[in-house]
Parts: structure tokens; sequence; C-alpha cells
């Protein structure tokens, strides 16, 4: 699965980012860098987190391959 982020500058000058494939990973950031930064860490703690509880969702597999 290919995970996209969406960037959005809100009226305050705040950047707001977001994973749309990950419900609920969306956060704030001073600037877009910043913002994407730490989206692109939310996501990959959601999935980790997922992944540690063995919780599954729909459309999103993740496939490791043995060396």
């Amino acid at each position: 699965m290919k995970l996209s982020i969406h960037c959005d500058r809100e009226e305050d000058g705040r950047w707001i980012a977001e994973v749309p494939e990950i419900p609920g990973v969306m956060v704030y950031g001073r600037d877009q860098r910043e913002a994407i930064a730490k989206v692109q860490a939310l996501a990959l703690r959601v999935v980790a987190e997922r992944l540690e509880h063995d919780e599954s969702t729909p459309n999103f597999h993740i496939y490791f391959a043995a060396a």
C-alpha cells in the first residue's frame, strides 16, 4: 500500500497534514516541512502499534520478504 500525505495551510498560518489511508493520522506543524515530518512519524507509530497488537485494517497490508 502506498500512503499519501495531504497538506493544507490553516487561516492562522499553521500547516495541517494527514494520511487519509490511516484514519486519525493528522497533525499540525509550524510549517509544511514540520507537518510532513510529524505526520510521517505518526503514521509509522500507528502502523507499528497495529502490527504489534495483530490488528488488521481493510486494504492495509505490509509484506516482509525473507532475505
